[in-house]
């Protein structure tokens, strides 16, 4: 078990001209690693990378969602916002066992399993003690729940928290919290290496926005500075050929120095550094990047509901292989691979009003509607013949007696190549609607490698003394896929665990 964090609040005379921890970087891990670190009495700096409008890591562009192991709705009540729909609301439980088998399950077994014993054990005692500090979480219907006819709602996935207001809500909650608990918090401020003396990390070199470089002492240092996604060098070294192409969904800041600085300094490569988070992103619209206005809402996530074809009018995978929860985060990849990195979710005039608003509503979409497939196919500029037998072959191998439930994985399935396994629905009722999509990164698996508690480990598997780790630069949790909203959590946790002894 994690030590339990201290109720002792921070002496108000403290000050961190000599700091007794450090964190780099400005997200969601490194504020809970700053929160815990701070509630037991230690004088903590946080310094972030980015200036303060443009601060707040990959955490700010998230939509909050939060995965953690509960018991239902009754087992939420006590730490999420109350909302006039809980009456008729359904959340099935989502146990530890599940969890870790949906960890199991899309990462292929690569996910280190005494990682995954305290996420999925942990994640929501630490959420409801984000909450006792003054974060704020709620069930997330417009995302995770779909109305029934009936005027219920039933939650599907096992994600069903997150925070109020989004990313944005999560890291102004995170802000005060610092503020409340005597943490200090500076930004421009681009730590550039660890000041290591022996087998031990005392501080780090930091440059300020004049150009000039200090270095700062700290009896501890916890790295939570992000990983490599916006790194295109990195990118195209580390995943591949064409990932430098991918657009930067998050934080712009996120460059791989610290995880370098670390291997400098003698930590062992953790994780998979061949794959990465990434999803179906808007392809067209101009400001596509790192967009602080419209953040999460580039993605394009009710894929399920519909088919994808490439520049080429084909299909090339199954939108209905699971909840998008579970295959979201691969599938930008896959598009990364197809004709121009570019592909089309489409849909028809049945299936557009179930599309999550926040995504395919928002401003300046990139949306091609016409009233017959011919006529879409000229205008994304696909051979209407291949689309239009592509859909017709789709819609005819339909089993049309299985009932279409988006709350369940309904079986409901197209017997074409390759098979949509579940949700399949016949593209027949006009307008119909193609939005074009590309891979958008969100960040990358491999990083630094840690035992539970965030101490970072060297090449013998030995602790080195007072550095940490948590949040994307942790490496070992995920490879090639993962289960949606596991990332926050993940921050959460060890973020919590390096600051309880750092």
């Amino acid at each position: 078990m994690s030590p339990q964090p201290s109720t002792q609040r921070p002496n108000p005379d403290h000050t961190t001209d000599n700091p007794d921890v450090i964190v780099v970087g400005g997200g969601n891990a490194a504020f809970t690693a700053a929160h815990a670190a701070a509630v037991r009495g230690r004088k903590v700096l946080l310094l972030e990378k980015a200036p303060q409008d443009q601060s707040g890591g990959n955490s700010y562009y998230t939509a909050g969602a939060t995965r953690i192991a509960h018991n239902g709705l009754a087992d939420l009540q006590d730490f999420i916002e109350f909302d006039d729909r809980h009456p008729v609301t359904e959340v099935p439980p989502y146990t530890s066992e599940e969890y870790t088998a949906d960890l199991e399950k899309v990462t292929e077994g690569r996910n280190d399993p005494d990682l995954t014993r305290v996420l999925v054990t942990e994640a929501a005692p630490a959420l409801r003690w984000l909450h006792s500090l003054g974060l704020k979480y709620r069930l997330m219907y417009e995302r995770q729940a779909y109305e029934r006819p009936d005027g219920s709602y039933l939650f599907w996935g096992g994600l069903h928290v997150g925070n109020v207001d989004g990313g944005e809500g999560l890291m102004a909650d995170h802000v005060k919290v610092a503020s409340n608990l005597g943490t200090e918090v500076r930004y421009e401020q681009e730590v550039l290496d660890l000041i290591v003396e022996g087998n031990a990390v005392r501080g780090v070199k930091v440059r300020q926005p004049d150009g000039s470089v200090h270095e700062l002492r700290a009896e501890s240092v916890i790295l939570a500075a992000g990983g490599f996604e916006s790194n295109p060098q990195w990118r195209q070294e580390h995943l591949g050929d064409g990932w430098e192409n991918a657009k930067v969904r998050g934080t712009p800041f996120n460059t791989g120095e610290m995880i370098a600085a670390g291997l400098e300094a003698g930590a062992a490569k953790g994780g998979d550094w061949g794959t990465c988070h990434s999803v179906q992103w808007d392809a067209f619209t101009e400001t596509n990047e790192s967009n602080r206005e419209l953040t999460n809402r580039l993605t394009r996530q009710s894929y399920p509901l519909g088919i994808i074809v490439n520049n080429d009018g084909e299909r090339f995978l199954d939108e209905g292989e699971d909840f998008r929860n579970y295959t979201y985060a691969k599938y930008g990849k896959i598009i990364l691979q197809q004709p121009d990195s570019v592909a089309y979710q489409i849909f028809d005039s049945t299936l557009r009003p179930m599309l999550r608003s926040e995504e395919y509503d928002m401003p300046g979409i990139s949306v091609e509607t016409a009233d017959s497939i011919e006529e879409l196919a000229t205008k994304i500029r696909i051979d209407p013949e291949k689309l239009s037998k592509t859909i017709s072959d789709f819609n005819n191998s339909i089993d049309t007696t299985v009932p279409f439930d988006p709350t369940v994985k309904d079986g409901r399935k197209a017997n074409v190549t390759p098979v949509k396994s579940n949700w399949a629905s016949p593209l027949i009722t006009p307008p119909y609607y193609a939005y074009g999509v590309t891979c958008g990164i969100t960040f990358t698996f491999g990083g630094l490698k840690s035992d539970t508690h965030g101490r970072v480990l060297n090449k013998d598997g030995g602790h080195i003394e007072g550095l940490y780790v948590c949040g994307e630069m942790l490496g070992g949790l995920f490879s090639a896929n993962y289960p949606g909203g596991s990332g926050l959590a993940a921050g959460v946790v060890f973020g919590q665990r390096a600051g309880n002894i750092a």
